[in-house]
């Protein structure tokens, strides 16, 4: 035990260590020679050795490597001139500076770190920390306060400021000492006392502003300069704003302590503050969040009307709202409006009155990065006085304003760029942020998918060096082999089984595969295999840190940003045809005539997947088309008799999988499967990447076949992972939707003769299945897609943090589920595999127990997931509009014929009406008075134009009637023409428009109908098995009065019945996520 000579490092509870302040623990990640255990703990003492360096250059210190290998650190570079020290204000101030990966060797002191967690919160802390985590930063973190050498207390009378810029600069000099005086060292601090007092007192230290640092280190390093001006020249506002009077524009917030208390009282209430982007300056509302859903007693969220009421909050924020009384409550805006004028009154009645607040403080202020367009040279003079000074429109609608300081406004007025806000006084109309850097110009598509990303919060930088060192290598040199012992460990299928993908064309990350037999004792085999992505994944490594980050795989229009290097998601860990791949799998003994459950077996396996094929062509060989075997390459170079043979054998596994899942989803069907709309849209591009067509996902019934396969395992691996840890198993939960959410499908429903029951699932699926127009089909779709509207989010989180019945799925009606079968582009998945990996463990490996996250570490990752999950469904369908623009941007409106298409009326509203255009699957406001006050008119050739005139909205149509007589009404679920124009935006996205040109329906060509008849086909299947399910089970009904108790708890019943909103969303098959839906 003489590694280590210092008994201060590392000591026992029971230690004898004369140190008044308290010890903590770090938990231990692998046992270490010569480091002193305490049971499975490191322990650690706030006085430590003097022998801690964080550096290479501390070639003889054994505990710098230890202290580092414990805390998942890292080592500085010696290939730098100098460390840098930044103090506890240059860090606050300017962070996004020291992010630029040119800035290496800086040491964060712990001080400093402090300092940011308690001054700036927990958005800020928590991206200091990812720096600290990643990879391609020179930086690291030296704990001064846990130094013997370093630590100093705080003298009697020293301000907090000034003690924490002595004891970095005292760590400073000390780590400069400890480098043997071989590496100089610069501390930067805006403190100028502390440069006079520092600057030269030891040599080899030097103290010098941030300011000076950059001029004399980085000189070239123009956009690092260009930040620091701007981030200067912003103080330098916000100090001058301060010392002038200026009369309140804002009341002030209330003191935390205060709010607090009244959210305990239940005098206030606590919500998350989201802005309407269509009136944005007058309408936001808050959602109640924590003990405030259950105490206020409120159905309904809260209306926030005007900017005064909001009190400087910002769309995202954590606020705290006063109920205003009932008299002075207000409706929400029932009108069609365009987001250009917020600030104008509509004229049309609002809502009745719903609660109505105003903010009277801000828990958490959810600020970030912001994409902002400077004004024109027209409207930077109308401005005012200081030319420096500019307000700045964001690309969000629902983002106020931004005041920044300046002098490359004009430079600018084209391009893309990203501010961050830094206040908002009191005083001020707007808020105050400076300038980060530029995106690009405004409507090139680069720049634009650069906006998209920057307002989800998307970082898509190149994976680090030292991430790709951890992969594994497959070159033609040196190909992966699976090795010996995975092969003993594993269960072996690649001769046994039959296993093949079906996924979309294109497809790279292969998750999933399925394979169906015969066994000998007559039952049947089903199973479905998924990419064993943690067998390349170790806990904690670097490359499993970036994939925690980014979470999720971003899909985009044109394009795909990948949680994972390409090595693993598209090469050693996509199940492609023809190569042995390991997988994880879950394999169920099937009753051969009713497809019952007998048995389940869950394990690592090895697989050889036969066949790659692409859904059109699973579809085909399906329905009996055996003339694709021409696109099946597996079969291509066989002779007639083997290919023959083959082929058969594959229909017969497509047939049965489709068999078993018809069954499947016939019991489900039986117990309220819910089978929702969405909108999926194809972006086709020509080979220059140039737009070619939009076109609407056509329905396949074995899209439903593999949905099927999949949601069963993810049901069945939730079971077994909550078996096993019932208090950290990460599970998806979906609570019943609120009732009032359903008033608009009822009313729409209404109209058509139609009567939807939304007591439970199972009644809402059966009135969704009765709500059938014989002549239009397309009104069923309507409705399933407003159903889809009115539920709640999907997400994740740790059984230790809810009650079992809140685990409940709604909408899949299962009591468990999670998600398993999509590791490769889901960081969720690969959470859920190495809990599975443990339940099944036979010799209960410690380290896989100790690779397993706390309840509140998962509920903490798993709301970062969810964060994530919305990011990417948002900048899905933000990617997805731009692209629709963009296809009919350069086209002339007026002339050409795909500009005119058929459209469905959904919605009714005060001065219009909402079309859905099933050609494009597009969905807008087309409104009958413009902006002139003139309203629609349609003469005896159905061709419509402007006129004087008024509107009356009635519960299910709108007449429009000119002043001359003439009137046109219109009803819900009309089909009528309509005129597709974009309407470009400098500022914010471009839109399309809609324009209603004739009240008839377009005649559309039959060769672009929209195809129906293999989702009629499944429907019909399904309901034909659904009624022999329901004659061969009648003798279960005893069990209905369990099921009604389900009804009066959560409104769900405990049937095992879902329903399939297709969760496999590749490349460019894209969800409309308008309404952030998912399962």
């Amino acid at each position: 035990m003489k590694l280590l000579d210092s008994p201060e490092l590392w000591t026992s509870p029971k230690a004898d260590v004369s140190c008044p302040l308290k010890t903590s623990r770090w938990k231990k990640k692998k046992p270490l020679q010569g480091v002193v255990e305490t049971g499975s703990y490191f322990c650690r003492v706030e006085h430590l050795d003097a022998e801690i360096g964080i550096s290479q250059v501390c070639k003889c210190c054994l505990i710098a490597y230890l202290l580092n290998y414990v805390l998942d650190g890292k080592l500085l570079s010696s290939d730098v001139t100098h460390y840098m020290i930044p103090d506890w204000k240059v860090v606050q101030d300017y962070l996004e500076i020291l992010e630029f990966p040119e800035l290496k060797g800086i040491i964060f002191m712990q001080t400093a770190c402090q300092t940011v967690q308690h001054q700036r919160g927990r958005r800020q802390y928590n991206k200091l920390r990812n720096l600290l985590k990643d990879a391609r930063h020179d930086c690291i973190l030296f704990a001064n306060e846990f130094q013997q050498y370093c630590y100093l207390p705080r003298e009697r009378g020293e301000s907090m400021e000034k003690w924490q810029t002595r004891s970095i600069y005292n760590a400073a000099v000390w780590y400069y000492h400890h480098c043997q005086d071989r590496m100089p060292i610069v501390m930067v601090t805006e403190d100028e006392e502390a440069i006079q007092q520092y600057g030269s007192e030891t040599e080899g230290v030097f103290v010098i502003s941030f300011k000076n640092y950059l001029d004399n280190f980085w000189p070239d390093l123009k956009a690092a300069h260009e930040l620091c001006d701007s981030i200067l020249q912003s103080r330098r506002e916000r100090e001058n704003e301060s010392q002038e009077s200026h009369g309140k524009e804002y009341a002030e917030h209330l003191p935390l302590e205060v709010l607090e208390a009244g959210i305990k009282s239940g005098r206030y209430i606590q919500g998350i503050l989201n802005v309407n982007k269509h009136r944005a300056q007058i309408e936001a509302f808050v959602r109640l969040q924590g003990a405030s859903c259950k105490d206020s007693g409120l159905v309904s969220d809260i209306l926030i009307h005007g900017m005064k009421a909001r009190n400087r909050s910002i769309h995202g924020d954590v606020v705290v709202v006063e109920l205003l009384p009932k008299n002075e409550w207000k409706g929400r805006t029932t009108a069609l409006c365009e987001n250009d004028s917020d600030d104008k009154a509509s004229g049309d009645p609002p809502s009745e009155p719903m609660p109505t607040g105003r903010v009277v403080g801000i828990l958490q202020k959810n600020w970030r990065d912001y994409v902002v367009t400077f004004p024109s040279k027209e409207e930077v003079q109308s401005q005012g006085r200081n030319a420096q000074k500019i307000l700045v429109t964001p690309w969000d609608y629902r983002i106020p304003k931004i005041r920044i300081s300046t002098q490359q406004a004009e430079a600018l007025q084209d391009f893309r760029v990203v501010v961050r806000i830094d206040s908002w006084e009191s005083t001020s109309v707007y808020p105050n942020g400076h300038f980060v850097r530029v995106l690009g110009r405004i409507g090139d598509l680069e720049g634009e998918i650069a906006t998209i990303l920057v307002e989800n919060s998307i970082s898509v930088v190149p994976f680090s060096e030292a991430q790709m060192c951890e992969m594994p290598v497959n070159t033609p040199g040196n190909p992966w082999k699976v090795s010996p012992e995975e092969e003993r460990e594993r269960k072996d299928l690649r001769e046994t089984h039959l296993v093949f993908s079906i996924d979309p064309k294109g497809c790279e990350d292969v998750d999933d595969t399925l394979s169906v037999r015969t066994l000998a004792n007559g039952s049947l085999e089903l199973g479905v295999h998924i990419a064993d992505v943690t067998h390349f994944v170790p806990p904690s490594s670097y490359i499993d840190t970036e994939a925690r980050t980014r979470a999720t795989t971003y899909y985009l229009a044109d394009r795909r940003y990948d949680m994972l290097p390409s090595i693993l998601s598209a090469d050693l860990c996509s199940l492609l045809g023809g190569v042995d791949r390991y997988a994880v799998s879950v394999i169920w003994e099937l009753d051969r005539t009713s497809y019952e459950i007998k048995n389940v077996w869950f394990g690592r396996t090895i697989i050889r997947s036969a066949y790659k094929l692409f859904y059109e062509v699973a579809q085909e060989l399906l329905d009996g088309n055996v003339s694709v075997v021409e696109d099946i390459p597996e079969l291509k170079n066989l002779d007639t008799k083997s290919r023959q043979a083959k082929l058969e054998e594959l229909a017969w596994a497509l047939g049965k999988l489709t068999d078993i899942a018809r069954h499947i989803r016939a019991k489900r069907d039986r117990c309220g499967a819910l089978e929702l709309e969405g909108v999926e849209v194809r972006v086709q591009l020509d080979e220059k990447k140039n737009i070619h067509d939009l076109i609407p996902k056509q329905p396949l019934e074995i899209h439903e076949t593999v949905a099927e396969c999949m949601i069963l395992a993810n049901h069945w691996v939730a079971r077994k992972i909550w078996e096993s840890f019932p208090h950290q198993a990460l599970l998806r939960q979906h609570p019943p939707p609120h009732q009032e959410f359903f008033s608009e499908l009822r009313e729409c429903a209404k109209a058509k003769g139609f009567f939807i029951d939304t007591r439970s699932n199972k009644t809402l699926a059966d009135s969704l299945d009765n709500a059938n127009d014989p002549n239009d089909p397309i009104v069923n779709r309507l409705l399933r897609s407003m159903a889809t509207q009115a539920m709640s989010n999907a997400l994740y989180f740790s059984t230790g943090s809810c009650a079992e019945e809140e685990f409940h799925h709604y909408g899949l009606a299962l009591d468990k589920y999670t998600h398993f079968t999509s590791p490769i582009r889901r960081y969720s998945d690969i959470v859920v595999h190495r809990l599975l990996m443990a339940a099944i463990s036979k010799d209960k490996k410690m380290e896989i127990k100790d690779n397993l996250l706390s309840n509140k570490d998962l509920e903490e990752l798993c709301r970062h997931i969810n964060n994530r999950n919305r990011a990417a469904q948002h900048s899905q369908k933000q990617s997805t509009e731009l692209f629709q623009c963009m296809y009919f941007k350069d086209k002339d409106p007026e002339n050409e014929e795909r500009c005119i298409s058929d459209g469905v009326i959904y919605s009714i509203r005060t001065n219009g009406v909402l079309v859905f255009i099933p050609r494009f699957g597009i969905k807008g406001a087309a409104y009958l008075r413009n902006k002139d006050g003139l309203v629609i008119s349609c003469g005896l050739d159905s061709r419509s134009e402007w006129k004087p005139g008024s509107l009356q909205r009635f519960q299910n149509k709108i007449t429009s009637t000119t002043t001359g007589g003439e009137s046109v009404t219109f009803h819900l679920f009309d089909h009528v023409t309509v005129r597709i124009s974009v309407q470009a935006s400098r500022c914010h996205s471009d839109t399309i428009r809609l324009e209603i040109i004739s009240n008839k329906p377009y005649m559309i060509p039959d060769t672009e109908l929209f195809h129906q008849s293999s989702l009629l086909l499944k429907s019909d299947l399904v309901k034909e098995v659904t009624r022999s399910v329901e004659e061969a089970q009648l003798a279960q009904e005893v069990k209905v009065n369990v099921i009604q108790e389900d009804y009066q708890k959560y409104c769900q019943t405990k049937g095992r019945s879902l329903y399939t909103l297709l969760e496999e969303i590749r490349d460019l098959a894209l969800l409309d996520v308008s309404n952030s839906y998912v399962m």
